[in-house]
């Protein structure tokens, strides 16, 4: 028998703008992302009065799992967060859907019976360690992988290993099919600002204010180092610009390559950040007495060509779907992680989606997408968003280097 999988926390910092070049201007440079998330860990571990010895994993997902970032087989995060030492843990990398995978991993432990308590996270700090070869001297790809000019031809790996060129290449290809422009990205960019902004204004991210329940929102504020030695509390995402507008937009110069229609304005930024989400068995939570933010209800993963990887949600949630029993039509919101304004719209063109149902409190062009810690975040948000709306079904969906694409459903149990 399958046990069921609740959400019962779900935490995470602000994120910082990430500045490779200029590292005194990130919020989050004197701070590293695995001490972070041993906060969150911490900080959930109170809200929800568990047992720490009753945790039975803590699976931490990280793209850039080097330097600061080396997980020590997971053990950092409990280590840091002083926990019993019987606490297990470990690391896992499935880049942008590292922390999804995270999750998944959690989930499957309940769902199997190997654990009843579980904690995922997802850390990454692109100031530091960005997932960019020029920025970032530790990062390499595999020199037999890319001595292949056959293999190299065969998967556009030159084009797949920049991910503004796959959000480039994928434009193109679906051109024609969706009838797309370059302002229909740029508005979808502008949109992202002024959702997370007016959320952002309402107290709704950091205050959980429109929440049903007295549960705190969904930000830890940190306090940090700053640059001229000052302290200053971090409680807002860095990267949230509440005056952007069109025209501001469609200026922006392309980013990737000339005459492209990929800008800062339709991408999302660099971004340090962490994130948590603590998973339980219906067992555990009634004997601890907790209320569920949402139940897991199916989990979907999926790979396509990696050189148009921003079209891996669709297969992943459809998966997802599948696994569920249920259809597009049955979900009542989607969180579809904004790596490229291409990535939402391609997702609501070809599963038939309305677009005012995704991502309402805008997405990662605003708020931000430190890679792997982004999975946790849109799902936790998610959860949020069904309970506010007094919705029951919705859909987290990422994409990710490589063409691989990570879905989780969730159902909101308390309407």
């Amino acid at each position: 028998m399958v046990e069921e999988v609740y959400i019962v926390d779900f935490l995470r910092s602000a994120f910082s703008r990430s500045r490779p070049k200029q590292p005194e201007k990130d919020v989050f440079n004197k701070i590293d992302m695995p001490a972070v998330a041993a906060m969150l860990v911490k900080e959930m571990i109170n809200r929800t009065g568990i047992d720490p010895k009753e945790i039975g994993d803590i699976i931490t997902g990280c793209t850039m799992q080097m330097k600061e970032n080396w997980l020590y087989g997971g053990r950092v995060i409990p280590l840091l967060a002083e926990l019993p030492v019987e606490v297990p843990a470990q690391g896992t990398e499935r880049v942008c859907n590292s922390g999804t995978s995270a999750m998944h991993q959690c989930a499957m432990e309940i769902m199997l019976g190997y654990s009843e308590i579980t904690i995922a996270c997802g850390i990454e700090h692109m100031t530091h360690l960005p997932m960019q070869m020029d920025l970032n001297p530790h990062l390499g790809v595999s020199p037999t992988l890319m001595s292949r000019p056959d293999l190299i031809q065969k998967y556009d790996l030159m084009t797949a290993m920049s991910m503004g060129f796959t959000a480039e290449k994928l434009f193109e290809v679906y051109k024609d099919e969706i009838g797309w422009t370059k302002r229909d990205l740029d508005e979808w960019g502008v949109r992202s600002h002024k959702l997370a902004a007016k959320a952002l204004k309402e107290g709704w991210f950091r205050n959980g204010e429109g929440y049903p329940t007295k549960r705190e929102g969904e930000i830890l504020p940190v306090e940090v180092e700053q640059a001229d030695g000052s302290k200053k509390v971090i409680d807002s995402d860095q990267s949230i610009r509440p005056d952007t507008t069109l025209d501001q937009v469609e200026k922006l110069p392309p980013a990737f390559k000339p005459g492209g229609v990929i800008t800062a304005g339709n991408s999302s930024p660099l971004n340090a950040g962490a994130t948590a989400i603590m998973l339980m068995s219906k067992k555990k939570m009634r004997e601890y007495g907790l209320e569920p933010m949402a139940k897991i209800v199916s989990i979907g993963w999926a790979a396509i060509d990696p050189s148009i990887m921003g079209a891996s949600p669709v297969p992943a949630s459809l998966k997802a779907l599948k696994h569920a029993g249920l259809e597009v039509k049955d979900i009542d919101y989607w969180e579809i992680n904004e790596a490229f304004s291409v990535v939402p719209i391609f997702a609501i063109k070809k599963l038939g989606l309305d677009p005012d149902r995704v991502n309402v409190k805008g997405g990662a062009i605003a708020i931000g997408h430190p890679l792997a810690a982004s999975g946790p975040r849109v799902t936790g948000t998610l959860a949020r968003i069904l309970a506010v709306e007094e919705a029951r079904y919705g859909c987290a969906t990422l994409c990710g280097a490589g063409g691989q694409g990570g879905a989780t459903i969730i159902e909101n149990v308390n309407i």
